[in-house]
């Protein structure tokens, strides 16, 4: 069996697309309904808060990053032992970067490779029919798609419903719901995105409160309805994410180091590896029994006074590092490198098993899709492989040091080949989260 899907998308962010993802994702398993969530775009927050939605694992769906055969993979996992998919897009419905057609980073490329109907979340405050004129264009600007309704948010009356519900007749799309503006429905955020679901207080009784306001404001048997059959990529091999560095792999797994993409570690699982995880926070270094180290992303910096007074961690970590590999993905590069700076301007002595220095004090948001090409061999791959992948940070490298470059890395807008991140010995690191093997 394989499921149906729907795609939650909105005209832009901050539409409320998340919220009302989340709710009808628990007001569906409420129901009985087997339910698997998916992300689309480079996000690593939101699936977890899907998996706690639907008590099942989540993962990501990118078109810029990944080939079809890694999306179809995915997708077909998660619609393999579900009821129905609801998945949740990125940005606006066809916010993108330049690539060949499908593989551009919209949420509307997915839609369209599988099948999707798309539901489309609209913040209504300060319109009323106008917001139907919003919906038809979406309707028609892309004919690869089909948008099978709409769900109407922060309304602001019965009156307001009323006017904007009239706009979306006149163009002949069901409204399948409406919210009202209601601030406890808010879940807390921080600079990356929402606040981490390990991390967010009472966080099933707040997803329980956003599947009661779904499951009075949305038709959810006219929801269920409108999804449609998911279509996989046939013809492709099974499609390896990212090669596994080891085959026990020590991973860093707490509030400091959490930013792991699910389809990457369930890669390495499919190809034979183990996870060994380890807390640094708690000052437990990376098992002995291990052959490789991976640091993820996360929030470093929110904890960089615990990490350098982890002396047990820091003294594990180097001597890992003198016989096996030790990669660092964002936070965890910083961690690998010879000092943060916090955004109180204090300066903490990292591992310094890299020479790069870096800080929060001095912030600039760096957002972007990459390609890297690797200049040696390491735990990503040979020397002269390709990787794609995300960057998104606000930390700033206030020293780079004598180390080579792990990689030089371009974007999608036609940047010159750039040197990226450090590698000295066995250990290596980089702003850059890898995604998957470049095509």
């Amino acid at each position: 069996m394989t499921a149906p899907g729907l795609l939650i998308a909105a005209p832009r962010s901050g539409s409320g697309k998340t919220t009302i993802t989340l709710g009808l994702q628990r007001a569906l398993v409420r129901r009985g309904l087997t339910v698997r969530g998916l992300k689309c775009g480079p996000d690593y927050i939101d699936p977890a808060f899907h998996a706690a939605a639907t008590g099942a694992p989540s993962a990501n769906l990118d078109s810029f990053a990944m080939p079809d055969a890694l999306l179809g993979q995915i997708a077909g996992s998660a619609a393999g032992g579900a009821d129905i998919i609801i998945a949740e897009g990125s940005m606006g419905l066809f916010d993108a970067v330049p690539g060949p057609e499908g593989h551009t980073g919209a949420s509307a490329d997915i839609a369209a490779l599988l099948g999707w109907p798309v539901v489309l979340v609209i913040d209504v405050s300060g319109q009323a029919q106008s917001a139907a004129a919003i919906a038809l264009g979406c309707r028609v600007y892309d004919p690869r798609i089909r948008i099978a309704g709409v769900i109407l948010n922060k309304v602001a009356s019965e009156r307001h419903r009323r006017l904007v519900t009239q706009g979306m007749e006149r163009i002949g799309l069901p409204v399948l719901g409406s919210l009202p503006r209601e601030a406890s429905l808010i879940l807390p955020e921080r600079y990356l995105g929402l606040v981490q679901a390990g991390e967010t207080a009472d966080l099933h009784e707040r997803l329980d409160a956003l599947a009661d306001a779904v499951a009075a404001a949305v038709d959810l048997d006219a929801l269920v309805a409108a999804a449609g059959d998911t279509h996989l990529p046939g013809g492709a091999e099974r499609a390896a994410p990212l090669p596994a560095p080891g085959r026990r792999i020590a991973i860093a797994r707490d509030a400091a180091f959490s930013f792991v993409y699910p389809h990457v570690e369930a890669g390495w699982l499919a190809a034979g590896a183990e996870l060994v995880p380890f807390s640094p926070l708690a000052d437990e270094a990376p098992p002995a029994d291990c052959d490789a180290c991976w640091l993820p992303g996360g929030y470093p910096e929110l904890h960089a006074g615990t990490l350098a007074a982890a002396t047990g961690f820091m003294a594990g970590l180097r001597a890992f590092a003198d016989s096996r590999p030790v990669h660092g993905e964002c936070g965890g590069y910083m961690v690998l490198g010879k000092a943060l700076t916090d955004a109180d301007g204090v300066s903490h002595a990292m591992a310094g098993l890299l020479d790069v220095e870096t800080s929060f004090a001095r912030r600039k948001m760096n957002l972007g899709y990459r390609r890297a090409i690797l200049q040696a061999d390491g735990p990503l791959g040979p020397a002269g492989a390709g990787l794609t992948g995300h960057e998104f940070h606000y930390a700033t490298i206030v020293a780079q040091g004598e180390d080579p470059p792990l990689a030089m890395v371009t974007d999608p807008h036609g940047s010159a080949p750039a040197p990226a991140g450090s590698q000295r010995g066995h250990v290596t690191g980089s702003f850059f989260h890898a995604i998957a093997v470049a095509p």
